[in-house]
């Protein structure tokens, strides 16, 4: 798609796509619409086939998986032992075979682990990013939708022939950021557990058997509190360049956090979200990489401990 007329490079780690194709906000409003789509084919694509790999998978993921119907797509997320986030997967099964999308350059490290874990179940694993990609909006191919749209998994010599306008990487994140949607590396780092970015309610099954992590998320759950939440950050719009990711997030000159994704919206402006601290006041003006901002909660402070988790997110 990047031999495409107009089309720009989006910066790494998304360089082989385009940002834009010469109209960022005419693409935004065109995705938004449903009469474009935006080429995501850098993301990597795995998939799982054997009689065992639903229940196999639900032994290793958040999600419950082994009752999961044919054409259902769901979200899961791979822990470490102490609950923090390894991978973020978007999957279906089609009656035969586990799709899933996963973020950009981590395909090979998720295999590598699955491989590892298959002991004598009749499991195959195998990274297929080479031969399929991955398309938000358009039509055709297995349809997994989230909180911005469909995400399409098609064979990749079907890029070149999508009907439709083709809409940057730009307008996706824009719209990704509204629907107050984390990415993982981007808007998590090292340290995330789900609570504190809303995965409790769409990637974790809280009443599903032992897997990976399964004690973190149980604790905070019934005991305690996260200590860091996501927030979505209205940026002051008279500032002519948005904040980078992993800028500070400052209150009363002490950093709180830090800036995940920023983009520019064609209706709301300047938005970035952020992970800060659970304590900073739901009313508080902040910094984002100096650039002042007002928060709107995603995750609320009082999330964990039993509380009914009340995420604000944008309709999809």
């Amino acid at each position: 798609m990047l031999q495409i007329a107009g089309a720009v490079p989006a910066d790494k780690p998304d360089q082989d796509v385009a940002a834009h194709y010469g109209e960022p906000a005419q693409e935004q409003r065109a995705l938004e619409a449903g009469t474009a789509f935006t080429d995501r084919s850098n993301r990597g694509v795995i998939t799982v086939t054997g009689p065992d790999r639903l229940s196999w998978l639900h032994s290793l993921l958040s999600q419950k998986l082994d009752d999961l119907p044919p054409g259902r797509a769901t979200e899961a997320l791979l822990l470490s032992p102490k609950g923090h986030v390894e991978h973020h997967l978007q999957l279906i099964d089609d009656g035969e075979t586990v799709w899933a999308h996963v973020e950009v350059g981590t395909a090979p490290a998720l295999v590598e682990f699955l491989d590892r874990m298959r002991f004598m179940l009749r499991v195959e694993v195998a990274d297929v990013s080479a031969d399929y990609a991955v398309v938000t909006g358009g039509s055709g191919g297995l349809e997994l939708p989230d909180l911005v749209g469909v995400n399409r998994i098609i064979p990749r010599g079907e890029l070149a022939g999508l009907d439709g306008r083709p809409a940057g990487l730009w307008a996706y994140e824009a719209l990704r950021i509204a629907a107050h949607q984390p990415r993982p590396g981007f808007d998590t780092d090292h340290r995330t557990i789900p609570h504190e970015v809303g995965w409790i309610d769409q990637a974790v099954h809280l009443n599903k058997g032992c897997y990976r992590g399964q004690e973190t998320v149980a604790r905070v759950h019934n005991l305690g509190r996260p200590p860091r939440r996501l927030v979505f950050l209205h940026l002051d719009g008279s500032v002519d360049h948005l904040p980078a990711h992993g800028d500070p997030v400052s209150l009363d000159g002490r950093d709180i956090g830090f800036v995940g994704s920023a983009a520019r919206h064609h209706e709301l402006g300047p938005i970035a979200l952020a992970l800060v601290k659970r304590s900073v006041p739901v009313e508080a003006e902040v910094l984002a990489g100096g650039v002042a901002a007002a928060q709107e909660v995603v995750v609320s402070p009082d999330t964990g401990a039993n509380v009914t988790i009340d995420l604000r997110r944008k309709p999809s």
